[in-house]
């Protein structure tokens, strides 16, 4: 039995592996033109917090970048014990508001955001800052007034509204013409006694009685109270809810011109000042408040918080 064997031909075998080469480049080539796909995945969670040196009393904003169509349960933010909700501004982007008080420490804050089936934790430090002492005198009939049970209780319920809706945009107006004679975070003295755990909640301004108060920002009215109702401490009070956790207070007014459900906009008449409830004459307390507590309104009136 005779085995044949056939040759191969040279030219053959350059060819063969001219398309081998020519395999390899273009498969490189592929490989140089999509590097991303082939790479590490980027971070999927992108978070960023601002003001980036925040000092007590700063509204800390935190925005939230989710890479995934799929989210159906909004990102949430923790510090400590409290958790902070966050809500939609763009799609895939969401923002929490984590307030700050006078009564806190300055110190470095742990915040912890999870989103999407991830978890990112990140440390802001928060500064010291000084606030002035006032000292009050109450007139007779005006020191040692006590909310009643019913006042404290409307007022509780709508500084903890979180209405998903976002009304406000743009800077916040001032809400009276008037001079401002009492800034936020002051501490005081009533009738010679240091008020403990206090501070002053908001900006006052001396405005002429009657004169008019706006709405500092677009939003809902939330609460109207008045002084025949119970409000011994607020006097005739508006509420306005702009949304997302951030509601407005305005306390001591002469007369209300709006009533609960109104939709207001910056700009719109809801009042006028005066000097019912605890006050010492006529005058504007606007109080602005980030999921339940307190914050200096000055920021917002100074920059876009979108």
């Amino acid at each position: 039995m005779t085995t044949k064997t056939q040759a191969i031909n040279p030219q053959n075998k350059f060819q063969c592996v001219g398309i081998i080469n020519r395999a390899n480049r273009i498969f490189m080539g592929m490989l140089a033109a999509v590097p991303i796909a082939l790479s590490l995945p980027a971070e999927a969670l992108q978070v960023q917090i601002t003001p980036t040196a925040p000092k007590l009393g700063d509204t800390l904003s935190v925005i939230i970048d989710v890479d995934s169509q799929e989210n159906i349960i909004n990102p949430t933010v923790k510090v400590g014990e409290e958790t902070y909700p966050a809500f939609p501004i763009s799609p895939n982007k969401y923002r929490a508001f984590i307030p700050t008080t006078p009564l806190e420490k300055p110190e470095v804050r742990k915040v912890t955001v999870a989103a999407d089936r991830q978890e990112r934790n990140l440390a802001v430090k928060v500064s010291d800052r000084k606030f002035p002492v006032q000292r009050i005198t109450l007139p007779p009939g005006k020191a040692g007034v006590q909310a009643t049970e019913y006042e404290l209780q409307q007022v509780k319920e709508f500084k903890a509204l979180q209405t998903p809706e976002k009304f406000w945009n743009g800077v916040f107006l001032r809400p009276n013409k008037g001079r401002m004679t009492t800034t936020y975070g002051v501490r005081r003295y009533y009738n010679g006694k240091f008020a403990n755990d206090y501070y002053h909640r908001g900006l006052d301004y001396a405005g002429a009685a009657g004169s008019a108060v706006v709405a500092p920002a677009p939003g809902q009215v939330a609460l109207v109270g008045r002084v025949s109702q119970g409000f011994r401490v607020h006097g005739n009070v508006v509420g306005i809810d702009h949304g997302q956790g951030v509601t407005s207070i305005f306390m001591h007014l002469s007369r209300i011109n709006v009533k609960e459900g109104d939709i207001v906009k910056a700009g719109q008449l809801i009042g006028g000042v005066g000097s019912t409830g605890a006050s010492t004459g006529p005058h504007l307390h606007w109080g602005l408040y980030v999921n339940g507590k307190s914050i200096d309104p000055t920021s917002w009136q100074t920059k876009v918080v979108d």
